[in-house]
């Protein structure tokens, strides 16, 4: 009687142990929130299109330089094609850069005669943008399995995960968007001491809007650097549009 006793609370302290052992997903959700909880660190983010899948032109997309600070503003400067954009966000506003001068984001959306221009594709991507902290917290919701292998954790996206990075995430406001078809995608993360430190999306798909199809072969790394000891530096006539 007392050896089955012994033996029922060992197999109860052993499964305590087993369920306080985190898996890899909590590992990489706790790594994003360390990294969210410091005060301030930048990234770099480049996207690598093999065979021109990702598009082309002046909109091509080059290196993404980002600041950010806790409970602060956040500085991006992304470069596409042969030009360099600045944006600025902080809480739900956001201002660009523009030729004219700094404008919100509902202003910089506005002209074109009603039709599509640059301005309102960067707005919709800025409105819809996550720092790498709340990024990765982000995806690791949209991993059918994590798992641990050498350095770095790894694993598929969900179809639907695809589907939203392929697309940048949801239209604002609702409306018709691109469909997707043949959407399947993977994420890497890399974890430093506990923090996150780089994290690498695969995607790939058909992408279907106004009656042209596009495939879409993206791959997009995002690297942490200069944790605390980033300063983020917001113009005048930025602050303005922040208000």
């Amino acid at each position: 009687m007392k050896r089955n006793v012994l033996f029922s609370l060992i197999m109860l302290a052993a499964g305590a142990l087993m369920a306080a052992d985190p898996s890899p997903k909590d590992d990489v959700t706790s790594a994003a929130q360390k990294l969210a909880a410091k005060d301030n660190y930048g990234w770099k983010t480049t996207v690598e299109t093999p065979g021109g899948g990702g598009g082309g032109g002046r909109f091509r997309p080059g290196p993404t330089e980002g600041k950010t600070e806790k409970d602060g503003a956040t500085f991006l400067s992304m470069t596409r094609g042969d030009n360099t954009i600045e944006a600025v966000l902080k809480g739900d506003k956001g201002a660009i850069k523009t030729e004219d001068g700094w404008k919100t984001l509902a202003e910089a959306t506005q002209g074109g005669d009603g039709q599509p221009n640059p301005g309102m594709f960067l707005a919709r991507m800025l409105k819809n943008f996550k720092s790498p902290a709340a990024e990765v917290e982000n995806l690791a919701g949209k991993v059918k399995e994590l798992k641990k292998a050498e350095d770095a954790y790894s694993g598929e996206l969900t179809e639907e995960g695809a589907k939203q990075l392929l697309t940048f995430g949801p239209r604002p406001g609702g409306g018709d968007g691109p469909t997707v078809s043949d959407a399947k995608g993977s994420v890497k993360f890399w974890i430093t001491d506990g923090v996150l430190s780089k994290f690498q999306t695969k995607v790939q798909g058909k992408v279907s809007f106004n009656g042209n199809d596009r495939d879409v072969d993206r791959t997009t790394t995002v690297e942490i650097k200069d944790v605390g000891k980033t300063k983020v530096s917001v113009p005048d006539e930025a602050k303005s549009k922040l208000t």
